[in-house]
Order: C-alpha cells, then sequence, then structure tokens
C-alpha cells in the first residue's frame, strides 16, 4: 500500500510518494508561473498546475521504480481562494484565473459590504486576509468584467478540486477549502445564503462539501494515460493547504504552532474553536480533522519576498546554491544589518497591517550599506514582521515556548537562529521540513482507506534535526528593532494608501 500526495503551492507543486508508514520513498517539485498583468492581479494558469501533477507523478515512478498498481491512493493540498470556472461539459473557461493574492475585487467587495455588516461577515466566516482575496469576490469581479465567460459558469471549484476533477472527472470540495471562499459559516459548517444572495452568486455554483479524507473517485482512462498512474487508485478529496499543512507540521492537537516559510508565510495554531478578533482578524480555516480550525496571520511574500531579493540582488550566484550563499553573506553581517529595516509586504498588506496598500522597502540605506547587509535585513524584516503575528496570536491563545519551523527557508542555519532570537523562543526543525503539507495529504490518504483510524500518528512522523536557543545577547537587540519595525509598517501604510489615490 503506498500513496501519493501533492501540495499545489504557490511557487510549484511538490509531489511526494510514501509507504503504508508514511515513510518518503521519493518527492519532486516542478515550478510554475505566476503571472502579474496589471494592478493587484496575480494570475496562475490551471493548465500549469495540471502540466505539473502529469511531470510530477511520472517523475516519482520513475525514479523509484514503484508500479503505478501499487499506490493505493492520491490526494491534493491546494493553494486557497481560487475560484476556477467551468462549464457544462466540465471544460475549463479561462486559460488564468486570479489566485489567493489577487486583490483586483476591490470595488466589488465595497459593494457586497454596503449590504452585509463587515465585522458580522468575518466573525462569521473568519476570513481575515484582505476581502478582496476571497472567491465570491472574485466571481463578482468576472460577473462584472468578463460578462460572456459568466454566464458559462455551471461550477466553481478550488486549486485542488480542479485537480481531482482532471483525475477522476467529478466535482467535489471539501469544507477545508469551502472555508476559503468567503461565503462559508464556520459556526454551521455550510455555506450562507445570504451572503451568497448579497453577492448575486448562484448557490449551485459551488461543488457538494464533503469531509477531506471521502473518496472522489478513481483516476480515468485520460488521466491514467497522462499521469501513469493506475485506474485502480483512488483519488481522496484532500484539503487547502493550510489546512494540508496544519495535519502535516503539528497534527491535531489544540495549542500546537508553528511557522511556514513558503511563498506565503504565516503562523497558525490549531483550536477547538475559531480563534477570531475583529480588529486583527486573524484568518481561520476549517482544519482537516473535522470541528477543528486551524487560526493564523500570514505574510502574503514571505519566501516570495526572499526570493526577489535573490533575484535582484544576486543574479550573480549559482541558482541551486543561491540560498546558501546568501546565509553566507548574512553571517557576516552584524545583528540589526548595520541599521537599515526591511519590510517585506512586496504583495500588499494583510489584516495585522494598517492597510492593505502597504509595499516592501528597505528604510535606512546609507553609503555604507553592502549586500550582505540586505540581505541580512530582508531575513531579519521577514522575521520581525512574522513576530507580529506570534504576538498578535498569543493575545488570543495561550503558546508554548517552542515553535516548529517548516518549509523552504527552515533549511538555513543562520535564518533559524535570527527566528529564534527575534521571537525570543525555542525554534524546532524536525525531519518533515517543507513537506508538511504533503504529508497532511498523504495522512488523509492513510485515513480514507482505513490505515488509520484518526491523525494521532502524524506526530510520531517527526523527528528533530536541530534546535536553535534565543541568544541573550541578541534579543534585547531585536525588542527594540520591534519597536521601530512597528512604526516603519505603518508609516509604509500610510505611504501606500496616499500613493494608491494619487
Amino acid at each position: 500500500m503506498k500513496f501519493i500526495s501533492y501540495d499545489l503551492g504557490t511557487g510549484g507543486v511538490k509531489a511526494s510518494l510514501y509507504d503504508s508508514q508514511l515513510h518518503t520513498i521519493a518527492r519532486s517539485f516542478i515550478e510554475y508561473q505566476t503571472f502579474y498583468p496589471g494592478k493587484n492581479r496575480h494570475e496562475q494558469r490551471p493548465g500549469d498546475w495540471w502540466n505539473g501533477i502529469v511531470q510530477s507523478t511520472r517523475l516519482l515512478l520513475k525514479e523509484s521504480s514503484v508500479s503505478p498498481d501499487e499506490i493505493t491512493a492520491a490526494a491534493v493540498s491546494g493553494h486557497s481562494c481560487v475560484a476556477v470556472p467551468v462549464d457544462h461539459q466540465k471544460q475549463l473557461l479561462t486559460e488564468y484565473v486570479p489566485i489567493w493574492s489577487d486583490t483586483r475585487a476591490d470595488s466589488e467587495a465595497a459593494s457586497f459590504f454596503q449590504k452585509v455588516d463587515n465585522e458580522t461577515w468575518y466573525l462569521t466566516t473568519g476570513c481575515g486576509f484582505p476581502a478582496p482575496c476571497y472567491s465570491i469576490f472574485k466571481l463578482m469581479w468576472c460577473r462584472k468584467n468578463m460578462p460572456e465567460t459568466y454566464s458559462k459558469i455551471c461550477q466553481v471549484m478550488g486549486s485542488k478540486d480542479f485537480i481531482n476533477l482532471k483525475l477522476t472527472g467529478n466535482i467535489f470540495t471539501d469544507f477545508s477549502y469551502a472555508s476559503s471562499t468567503g461565503a462559508y459559516n464556520l459556526h454551521t459548517r455550510r455555506m450562507e445564503a445570504s451572503y451568497l444572495e448579497a453577492a448575486d452568486i448562484e448557490p449551485s455554483f459551488f461543488p457538494e462539501i464533503i469531509p477531506s479524507h471521502d473518496i472522489v473517485g478513481t483516476v480515468t482512462a485520460e488521466a491514467a494515460e497522462e499521469t501513469g498512474l493506475s485506474r485502480n487508485t483512488l483519488v481522496v478529496c484532500g484539503g487547502v493547504d493550510n489546512a494540508c499543512m496544519a495535519l502535516g507540521a503539528v497534527g491535531t492537537e489544540n495549542g500546537r504552532i508553528y511557522t511556514s516559510l513558503g511563498s506565503s508565510s504565516w503562523v497558525p495554531v490549531n483550536s477547538e474553536k475559531p480563534i477570531l478578533d475583529p480588529v486583527k482578524r486573524p484568518y481561520v480555516f476549517a482544519h482537516i480533522d473535522e470541528n477543528k480550525y486551524t487560526s493564523a496571520f500570514s505574510i502574503f511574500a514571505g519566501g516570495s519576498s526572499f526570493r526577489w531579493t535573490r533575484d535582484a540582488l544576486c543574479p550573480d550566484f549559482d541558482s541551486r546554491y543561491a540560498y546558501g550563499e546568501m546565509s553566507a553573506c548574512a553571517a557576516r553581517s552584524p545583528v540589526g544589518s548595520n541599521g537599515i529595516f526591511f519590510n517585506p509586504s512586496l504583495a500588499g498588506g494583510t489584516s495585522q497591517d494598517k492597510s492593505v496598500h502597504i509595499r516592501g522597502a528597505y528604510i535606512g540605506l546609507h553609503l555604507g550599506i553592502s549586500r550582505n547587509d540586505m540581505i541580512r535585513a530582508a531575513m531579519e524584516g521577514i522575521a520581525l514582521n512574522l513576530r507580529m503575528s506570534v504576538d498578535s496570536l498569543s493575545a488570543q491563545t495561550k503558546i508554548g515556548n517552542e515553535i516548529l519551523f517548516c518549509g523552504g527557508g527552515s533549511k538555513s542555519p543562520v535564518w533559524m537562529q535570527i527566528f529564534a532570537d527575534v521571537f525570543d523562543k525555542k525554534i524546532i526543525k524536525t525531519s518533515i521540513d517543507q513537506d508538511a503539507a504533503a504529508l497532511g495529504a498523504a495522512a488523509i490518504c492513510a485515513k480514507a482507506v482505513g490505515l488509520w483510524q484518526d491523525y494521532t500518528p502524524v506526530r510520531t512522523l517527526h523527528q528533530i534535526e536541530k534546535t536553535y536557543m534565543p541568544n541573550p545577547e541578541n534579543v534585547p537587540v531585536y525588542s527594540e528593532m520591534l519597536k521601530k519595525f512597528r512604526h516603519i509598517c505603518t508609516v509604509l501604510a500610510d505611504l501606500g494608501d496616499y500613493l494608491s489615490h494619487s
């Protein structure tokens, strides 16, 4: 019995092949492109997602020499807030779709909140991202700006649900992904009819909601031909990336917290009740485990900001070793990066920012600054921004003195020590690393086929590789920097508002 899982992320698809003990047999990563055709517009091609699934599956099968007949089930973790439209023949209606960070639907959200109280909406849905990120507002934008396309819509689905359609020909979603639509009631666990009515969106657009571990079908002949999978492979419903990563990183235990350093970066915590704050607005998703939630704050461009730093400042570095070289550069710069700050809001503001119009910046540049300083400042700026997230969550729930880190950034010892010093907490890196979402999807497979009765075994799969303790000399330095960083964020938010209206 073997499982294949896919982590459909912002930067690409990570695919992993697991044995019955959920030990990794093989893994792969296929990158795809995000397009930025206009202000606040972030798009991807669903066709690229599918090509990534096809390529990664064939690569895993080839490298592992595992027979397709040995793969019992497959599941997908998918990035959130996507509405992929298909017609009555289940054919894709647009080549490009807005992804989770796209905020073009600003005026549509404003129109919606003329009918619906904004605070009540948040407390019902837990939608703490800027409202235009959510699916219902993107659909309102589509109706206004692409009326011919909108008129042909039969159903809309999330990123991972589109892959399930390509694999099985069937359309379903799960509770965790439904909670990224902007119209899902966390308390009743149903789509909220009054919000769909206010948005003037047909309830039939949204697929039937089923548990993440339910089986949606088997691989079709066409999909088997493309991917190399067996037609007998079961396809499990899967979940939204935030919930799958929460499952793979810290299981289902209440109060467990972790930090993800992926393309976007976030700090979530598990709880039996959604953590809702109408002022700070943590964003909440239904957990993979039923009747639980994962609540978080995030940076829309955490890892993406660091990748931008790589591309802008280090084009001479060998791409295969660039991040390692950047860590070495950062180690040669002192704590505080010789007085400069970096704000990583390159993709706009989140709920913890004063304004969604905030943009990234280097602050305090002078003629004595080196590339080493700018690289370290990027690492420190992302850490300081996420420290603000930790502080906001701490105000709502009890958080322990250690935090698990996962994602690509956790590979850097220099960065992990910066985080330990900035957070003033013990930082743990385990063997799961950046495969937490893929592991979460594989765990869903294990439950779907009856191998697991619950998700308790997830914790046993983590082997601690390294821990980082706060350096008592650096902690007070970063504490003072945090005060300045908060002020910088406020100033940049005000400047962003000014520039957006000038």
